[in-house]
């Protein structure tokens, strides 16, 4: 079983859990997620199947839309509403205070990854210093902010909503507490929904347990994407029946050989299919030496 799967994550799942939940109703071995999403988080969690796992580290589409619902007027040590409070403020900010900072943080941006959070320091995870209760340095990170909208707010109870597009690595929860500081105050992320994730929506995904259910009708099948699908985004290049056994075996392919219309721009990466549409590989485009060469093979 190759392919992608597209899962609904509901809250108190951690994307190991999503995994092992897969793995164990699929009885399938090679399996791996695209994307870790915190487990009070809910939303898009591609689960890459089979020799989709081999895509892992090379998705072409690797950026996120969130809705985040906030609040300000109290910071946690977590920076969202399940952690312990460390501060509070009673400043009131306005809709328009608001909207005049958005621009501020989006392109590409700087930010310090929270304590709480998987990044590895010294081969330790600062969750895990953060469980002890020590602080380590963190260095700021480039990440870009494609899209910074601001869905609601109420200037009563200082909460709202944002929709934010954006690179990987990005956390949301140091963007709301970077916005607050901006402010004047400070914020708390109080729900978070992941609802696009590399080249996938919200509307394609399933439950764990629709999951369940297909498989106990039999359509499971239906639900998987093709491993073709991860490289949408990439022109495709057909081949011959004896280029598609070549190509398939590690061999490159001459450049004058294949179709001539095609824009073989040096490093440009092509999906390459046989003349019935089937998807074998990935072939990357050498000009130095007028070839495509295997890429990647699935």
């Amino acid at each position: 079983m190759n392919g992608v799967l597209v899962i609904n994550k509901e809250q108190g799942y951690t994307s190991f859990d999503v995994v092992a939940v897969v793995r164990k109703t699929l009885n399938i071995k090679k399996i791996g997620h695209t994307g870790t999403l915190d487990p009070n988080a809910t939303g898009v969690l591609p689960v890459l199947l089979g020799s989709a796992t081999k895509a892992q580290d090379i998705m072409p589409d690797s950026d996120k839309v969130y809705l985040a619902d906030f609040k300000f007027g109290e910071s946690t040590d977590t920076l969202d509403i399940w952690g312990k409070v460390i501060d509070r403020s009673d400043k009131k900010v306005t809709l328009a205070q608001f909207n005049e900072i958005l621009t501020n943080f989006t392109g590409e941006i700087e930010q310090v990854p929270p304590m709480y959070s998987a990044v590895s320091v010294g081969g330790k995870r600062l969750y895990e210093f953060a469980r002890e209760n020590i602080t380590v340095d963190r260095k700021s990170r480039k990440v870009t902010v494609y899209l910074l909208r601001l869905c609601s707010f109420d200037e009563e109870t200082q909460a709202g909503r944002i929709e934010v597009k954006c690179s990987k690595g990005t956390y949301i929860r140091t963007l709301i507490d970077d916005i607050a500081k901006a402010l004047g105050t400070c914020g708390v992320m109080t729900a978070l929904s992941r609802i696009y994730a590399c080249g996938y929506s919200i509307s394609e995904a399933i439950t764990l347990k629709e999951l369940k259910s297909f498989i106990d009708e039999g359509t499971v099948e239906k639900h998987i994407k093709s491993t073709e699908s991860i490289f949408k985004n990439y022109d495709e290049v057909k081949v011959s029946d004896k280029q598609a056994i070549r190509f398939s075996n590690g061999n490159p392919l001459d450049l004058y050989r294949l179709n001539k219309t095609q824009n073989f721009e040096d490093k440009k990466i092509f999906r390459v299919k046989d003349k019935g549409g089937v998807f074998l590989s990935l072939g990357i485009v050498d000009t130095a030496k007028n070839e495509l060469k295997m890429y990647k093979h699935f």
